[in-house]
């Protein structure tokens, strides 16, 4: 009986034995892997990059503001056109807006075509530095009315000046023709997809004697990139 009780103790600590003696890998190997789990580094996620809002770019709001570009590029030479930067009666916005008197028989009698570009510098048609990096802007903005209604603008433009320059102005966009009313109506010139990192010609109009054969009175104001 004692000998089965020695017997059966040897087996017991022999057993104990082989597991405290049992290699790393196999009974301890599991708590060894939590313990890599709990400790691993998680990888950094990169801080978001958000881009900055366009701030609006202003080609003509009032007289006295800091306009960017100004009125200089008449087409195709200025004799047929009067336009008055400073008309002060009923603006859209602020104190001015500009007045643009087409006159349809002096064009009759030449180019029978006219149309004025907002520069910088003024008179530049690509042959001088002056653009603007307008990337951000996705469109032009602009208030214009006619002086009786029907007024018929063959298209506004931004854009476009000095294809056979030094410097020419990255891209172009342009809608028309447009039929203007005798109320101050918004118009949108969509930029998205445009290349805008050089601009010099901010704003343009042009308008011709067949589509407007009596008279041709207009105004624009708060012109600007958003």
């Amino acid at each position: 009986m004692n000998g089965f009780r020695l017997l059966s103790l040897g087996v017991i600590l022999t057993a104990v034995g082989a597991c405290s003696n049992q290699p790393s890998g196999s009974a301890a190997a599991p708590v060894e892997k939590v313990r890599e789990v709990q400790t691993q580094t998680l990888p950094v996620q990169k801080a978001q990059s958000f881009q900055q809002p366009f701030v609006p770019f202003t080609v003509y709001q009032d007289k006295a503001s800091r306009n960017r570009f100004t009125p200089s590029g008449y087409m195709p030479n200025g004799e047929c056109i009067n336009l008055d930067d400073s008309w002060q009666h009923d603006p859209k916005e602020g104190k001015t807006s500009v007045r643009i008197v087409y006159d349809v028989e002096c064009s009759r009698q030449s180019r029978q075509w006219a149309g004025v570009y907002w520069q910088n510098p003024p008179d530049n048609w690509g042959d001088r530095k002056g653009g603007y990096n307008l990337a951000g802007a996705t469109r032009l903005s602009f208030w214009a009315k006619g002086e009786l209604g029907g007024e018929r603008i063959e298209e506004f433009r931004t854009g476009g000046i000095g294809s056979n320059g030094l410097y020419p102005d990255s891209d172009t966009a342009i809608i028309g023709p447009v039929i203007l009313t005798n109320q101050w109506k918004k118009y949108i010139i969509d930029l998205r997809g445009k290349d805008l990192s050089y601009i010099s010609g901010g704003f343009a109009w042009t308008a011709n004697v067949d589509s407007n054969p009596h008279h041709c009175t207009f105004y624009v104001d708060d012109i600007r990139f958003e």
